[in-house]
């Protein structure tokens, strides 16, 4: 699994110069062909390659995953971290909106964000963001609360260090670690939701070659085209397995007492 997490970003990296085919040309002499010599996986319910469409799907689907894990990151941590530095009053109500948000599931979240954005690549990254970054939000706070607690912090603030420069210069370099080991736990949920939404009819225009635009395309002809199906939704099973593997690995990286 640690092999295919690293493969993944090749493919989508290169996933579009990989494609055999146009990932969007339509065949209507190939429709639901069965994999092939010439179609390696076979065609969709519109004759268009499926290898074509899953390579160059891979990249979508991982981008949209791994940005909506890195802006969940800094906009959760940034709150986590400021909030609980501003006082007990401005904590509690910062941390009830907080507290309230993580209490949804992301996915229902999620549709939410999209529901008020609209449909697009930008705003599902946006919604994937605000679905986990309640996460981070408490992660960064729990660790905050851990190193200002610690000697050396004490002894900065003794030495007359500003609370912005012992945020800064002490606790923030110390409490990467629990953001950065959440990150790696966090991206597979975001590979599944992005599917999900995708699957449901948001996010990518309708003939962008996603993962989860493939299973739903896919979804309603399993019965004549089976293998239009099982192919992305075992794409989609693999990123998600390859990117937990690479999540506990980072995690026992970052603190070999949790591994």
């Amino acid at each position: 699994m640690r092999f295919l997490a690293l493969v993944l970003p090749g493919l989508a990296l290169l996933g579009p110069w990989l494609a055999p085919f146009d990932p969007l040309d339509q065949d209507l002499l190939a429709l639901n062909q069965p994999p092939g010599a010439v179609h390696w996986l076979g065609t969709d319910h519109l004759g268009r390659d499926v290898l074509s469409r899953l390579l160059a799907g891979a990249g979508t689907t991982l981008a949209v995953a791994a940005l909506g894990t890195a802006l969940a990151l800094l906009l959760g941590g940034l709150a986590g971290l400021i909030l609980s530095g501003l006082g007990r009053g401005a904590e509690w109500l910062g941390f009830a909106v907080v507290d309230t948000l993580r209490g949804l599931p992301p996915l229902l979240l999620g549709l939410v964000a999209l529901a008020a954005m609209g449909p697009g690549l930008a705003p599902l990254v946006l919604a994937l963001a605000l679905s986990y970054a309640p996460l981070f939000a408490h992660v960064a706070r729990t660790a905050r609360r851990r190193e200002e607690a610690a000697d050396y912090v004490l002894a900065a603030v003794v030495s007359g260090a500003g609370p912005w420069r012992v945020l800064l210069r002490h606790i923030l370099p110390n409490v990467a670690g629990p953001l950065v080991t959440l990150a790696a736990i966090t991206l597979p949920r975001c590979v599944v939701t992005e599917s999900v939404l995708s699957f449901l009819g948001l996010g990518a225009a309708p003939d962008a070659p996603t993962w989860g635009r493939m299973a739903a395309d896919a979804a309603r002809l399993a019965e004549a085209a089976p293998h239009a199906l099982l192919v992305p939704v075992t794409a989609i099973a693999l990123a998600t397995a390859a990117a937990a593997a690479l999540g506990n690995a980072v995690r026992r990286q970052v603190d070999p007492r949790r591994a």
